[in-house]
């Protein structure tokens, strides 16, 4: 396909969005599906484009005076993509599926438009009705970290070091260059793709598929070593999902603690058999049912809480769950991390077990709120000095991490801006 026919593509896929309220992953699954004749870097093109304008939807329309499809994947060419208008032109002569090109008015518009005099929701690219909401949760920069959540994200792996080290699974990937990530010992970065590029299929790689790496946020790695779990200690993840923090900790063991996994949805927990062999971590128990779990009550050293969210840390992934999300939704997120905290607690062993609160999200609501409200049902936990937690565990003091103090102690908050990963949040709590 030409760029015309990409563009047109990306602004039938945006509609589709916009018409019937759906996931972008969906849309774009359902448009190739369709499309059988694009190839995979037409499809990846075109995800780029739509994914461009999702992020940042609000300051590309406000900068064009045009919020349409159309205007905006012109926008997201320029923008994310560099390629100037004259260069667009060209490319685009002749080309019979090309959209409308913007008049030089628009052009001129988007090139000369003060981003700084546009209302804060367009300058941080989100709903009018979470304004509130992230400048009570990140303070003063709250446009600006916002506006991180609309860049594109890099590739961060995970080193499993059951199996290798950082310096023996970089040299696997060599043909991709990873990077040593800044912050966790244990991760290696591919940089955010450029314009029409896509990652490598890591999972497609000998590294991944004998469980050298696995694919992992930085920020979520980090949350994985705070957690701070040592050779030896029962440990209960109780939200595992896919079982990407259970198999860190299996790592952080080294294969000699006694884990158990859990999640409320057996579905969602489904991946982490094929993954706990592909990672050759031996000392993990999965349950499947709550009673399975009643041996540990009151018996667990740690207790890892990842807890349900809005995953408003994640926009640089997702960025049309901002669009779909709403305040009603944070409440309901609210309720369920609640009920899971509560459930959290009665596993955690009296006089010094540990239960770690973990969220992807950035929303006061769903973390520092949660964690006093907790304070207040359960008197008999306190907060732990989030920093200190840092000191111990990483390499680098936690310069580049929020600091949230409350209740006695300290939790922390990662961000895109502040700390080059997703949003995260993270809090441990001791059992007195």
């Amino acid at each position: 396909m030409r760029l015309g026919g990409r563009l047109a593509a990306a602004i039938e896929v945006l509609e589709d969005i916009a018409k019937r309220h759906r996931p972008v992953a969906d849309a774009l699954k359902d448009w190739g599906l369709s499309h059988r004749f694009a190839g995979s870097g037409d499809r990846s093109a075109i995800g780029n484009l739509v994914y461009d304008v999702l992020r940042r939807k609000r300051s590309f329309g406000w900068r064009m005076g045009n919020d349409s499809n159309r205007a905006l994947v012109f926008a997201a060419l320029v923008e994310s993509w560099r390629l100037a208008p004259d260069g667009i032109a060209a490319a685009l002569e002749d080309d019979r599926f090309a959209p409308k090109l913007p008049g030089e008015a628009e052009w001129t518009r988007f090139a000369q438009a003060d981003l700084g005099k546009a209302p804060p929701a367009v300058q941080a690219d989100v709903p009018d009705w979470l304004v509130g909401e992230l400048e009570a949760s990140l303070g003063a920069d709250w446009i600006a970290e916002a506006a991180a959540l609309g860049d594109r994200p890099p590739l961060d792996l995970r080193v499993n070091t059951l199996l290798a080290d950082r310096a023996k699974a970089s040299a696997a990937l060599a043909e991709f260059a990873p990077a040593p990530t800044r912050l966790s010992p244990l991760g290696l970065r591919l940089p955010p793709i450029e314009g029409a590029g896509r990652h490598p299929n890591i999972q497609a790689e000998a590294a991944f598929q004998t469980g050298l790496v696995e694919v992992q946020d930085e920020g979520s790695q980090l949350a994985a070593l705070l957690v701070g779990a040592r050779p030896g200690e029962t440990l209960l993840d109780l939200c595992a999902g896919a079982g990407g923090k259970t198999l860190a900790l299996a790592a952080a063991t080294g294969g000699e603690g006694h884990l158990h996994a859990f999640d409320a949805d057996r579905r969602r927990l489904a991946p982490i058999y094929d993954r706990l062999r592909r990672a050759e971590a031996r000392d993990v128990a999965v349950h499947g049912r709550m009673e399975d779990l009643a041996p540990l009550e009151a018996k667990a050293d740690r207790v890892v809480v990842d807890a349900p969210c809005t995953g408003a840390g994640t926009w640089r992934r997702r960025p049309d769950a901002k669009w779909r999300l709403s305040s009603q939704a944070v409440e309901k997120r609210i309720a369920e991390q609640d009920a899971v905290l509560d459930t959290a607690s009665r596993f955690v062993r009296p006089g010094g077990g540990r239960l770690a609160f973990i969220t992807c999200s950035v929303l006061a609501r769903e973390n520092t709120a949660r964690v006093e409200a907790f304070l207040r049902r359960h008197p008999d936990f306190a907060l732990e000095d989030g920093g200190a937690n840092w000191r111990e565990h990483l390499p680098e003091a936690p310069e580049d991490v929020h600091l949230r103090p409350l209740e006695g102690g300290t939790a922390l908050l990662l961000t895109p801006r502040r700390s080059g990963t997703d949003g995260f949040f993270f809090a441990r709590l001791v059992r007195r």
